[in-house]
């Protein structure tokens, strides 16, 4: 079992500092490719490059809010492994969805979204077998 804490960005290293060695650290998004202007947003290099061995992605505010598609969530996905990341994807229904009997097919095609984007790198054989993806509902 491990066990992974997820403090805001700027904590991150503080935080892992601070914990026993068997405890981990996670960051709670980051961008889905590497480089270019993207003002505020924390790139998987600048996650490895910290020792943040975890991310987590998909989050159901940031699919609402910020209208992150089940295929952008995918590409982030894909592009923390291929970076050296563990992945939380978060997947799940929204209220409305829930009260509409679609739980299923939304979290379906949520979770079909990851590994479809996965798979589509050329990491995938030598990537998926020390890769590790949470599914978190």
């Amino acid at each position: 079992m491990e066990v992974v804490v997820s403090p805001p960005f700027v904590f991150l290293t503080s935080v892992k500092s601070e914990l026993r060695p068997e405890i981990q650290v996670a960051a709670q998004n980051c961008w889905v490719k590497k480089g270019g202007a993207f003002t505020g947003e924390v790139s998987a290099e600048m996650l490895a490059n910290l020792g943040v061995p975890w991310v987590i992605l998909g989050h159901s505010e940031r699919r609402a809010l910020l209208n992150e598609t089940n295929e952008f969530v995918g590409d982030k996905v894909a592009y923390a492994l291929s970076q050296g990341l563990k992945v939380i994807a978060c997947v799940g229904e929204t209220l409305e969805q829930r009260e509409a009997g679609t739980t299923m097919e939304v979290v379906a095609a949520q979770t079909k979204a990851i590994p479809g984007n996965y798979f589509k790198t050329k990491l995938a054989s030598t990537v998926c077998q020390k890769s590790k993806i949470l599914f978190y509902l």
